[in-house]
């Protein structure tokens, strides 16, 4: 059996530059796939290889599923993906190709899940969006923690962090809402501000005496404290695909939360207006001038800081919310991240023994805990210990 092509959409993009590179430095030549058969040769031509392209409308569900092939492993950085990424994911799903992106847009991964799974189990295909640093880091630090903590787990939360290299111990570092802009692209910070205005999700009883699912929910609509490492880090709710993924490994689980920290303390003044704002951004025109408001961002050119590093912390709780263990991971910048998780993921697919379970899932389910352990560690995600005091953490309801 032939190893599988790796085709690249949007290598010509930040992210898909962080991919491409690391596919390269494994030895990999992937297809280069985009509107622009010159931007992506002259890309090519600056990393000094010799690789296949192939001019397409990345947009046009029925070009892709002209050049896909079932045994193709797809990886996408094509973003805004809940405008410009379906395309990609179900010309994979139609034919039969495993699949990868970079999306961060939790909406975007539930709706890959709910509409393509069948699609995609009955081909033979693997989709696991969001496969980079959102959601692989989170949904590998709850799967750790779950385990630790065995059959009396009923709750798990998962935070996510930026900090920065060179001031001291990391686990330590306090950011800032300059953090969220230095550290972070334009494309990102568009998403970030585009998502306000999408539905939201989480996952937890609907009612006392229902049984736990995903349920519609708001981003923002909670904050969580998290204590770590003699720290107290703040967050607010977003939808991740810890919700979708991590239930269908501990059936148990009775709630899902996901926080992002990013915002240091102006995380409760964010929440606070966007608690606020939620009534405007039911309209619709409201939701179109936030889109369009959000391609206009200042720096949508710069690129973020080198300094930048990456801290995840995952706890899980017994019924009663009593903590059992936590799991927290350190591992470099989130677009480095990013690019090397896809990078590994789409090379380890791509083999001719690899084994994947069929169906879109979440990344835990779709290649095993002790397989994705052990690639996460070669895209430098490690274990850590708190530093300054034992592991702990609770949580503040808003």
């Amino acid at each position: 059996m032939e190893k599988r092509r790796i085709v690249l959409l949007g290598a010509t993009g930040y992210t898909g530059q962080r991919v491409l590179r690391e596919l390269l430095a494994r030895g990999e030549k992937p297809t280069l796939v985009g509107r622009s058969r010159t931007r992506m040769q002259t890309l090519a031509d600056r990393f000094q290889a010799e690789l296949p392209v192939a001019e397409v409308d990345v947009t046009s569900t029925a070009d892709l599923t002209r050049l896909v092939e079932p045994s193709d492993v797809v990886v996408s950085t094509i973003g805004p993906f809940m405008w410009l990424g379906m395309p990609a994911v179900t010309a994979a799903a139609r034919a039969g190709a495993h699949y990868f992106d970079s999306t961060g847009e939790g909406t975007f991964a539930r709706r890959v899940l709910l509409e393509l799974d069948a699609v995609a189990a009955g081909r033979g295909a693997t989709l696991v969006p969001a496969f980079g640093y959102d959601y692989v880091p989170g949904n590998l630090a709850g799967a750790l923690a779950l385990t630790r903590a065995g059959e009396r787990a009923r709750h798990v939360e998962t935070g996510y962090f930026i900090t920065r290299a060179g001031h001291g111990d990391e686990l330590r570092y306090r950011s800032t809402l300059r953090d969220a802009y230095t550290l972070t692209t334009g494309g990102t910070r568009q998403t970030l501000v585009a998502a306000a205005a999408e539905d939201g999700f989480a996952y937890r009883r609907p009612r006392p005496w229902a049984g736990a699912r995903v349920v519609d929910e708001r981003a923002a609509k909670r904050v969580r404290t998290f204590h770590y490492g003699g720290m107290k880090r703040t967050t607010m709710t977003v939808p991740g695909t810890e919700h979708l993924g991590l239930p269908e490994v501990f059936p148990q689980l009775e709630s899902v939360e996901v926080g992002l920290g990013w915002l240091g303390r102006w995380t409760r003044p964010v929440q606070i207006a966007a608690t606020l704002q939620a009534p405007m951004l039911r309209s619709a025109k409201v939701r179109a001038a936030l889109a369009r408001w959000s391609e206009r961002l200042p720096g949508s050119q710069r690129e973020p800081d080198p300094d930048g590093r990456s801290l995840v912390i995952a706890v899980a709780r017994d019924s009663h919310g009593r903590p059992l263990a936590t799991t927290a991971l350190t591992g470099p910048d989130p677009y480095e991240m990013t690019g090397s998780l896809l990078a590994w993921g789409a090379a380890h697919a791509a083999q001719p023994d690899a084994v994947l379970k069929p169906g879109a899932h979440g990344p835990v389910a779709a290649f095993g805990l002790d397989t994705l352990r052990l690639g996460a560690a070669e895209a430098g995600v490690h274990e850590v210990d708190g530093a300054a005091g034992p592991p702990s953490m609770m949580t503040e309801r808003a």
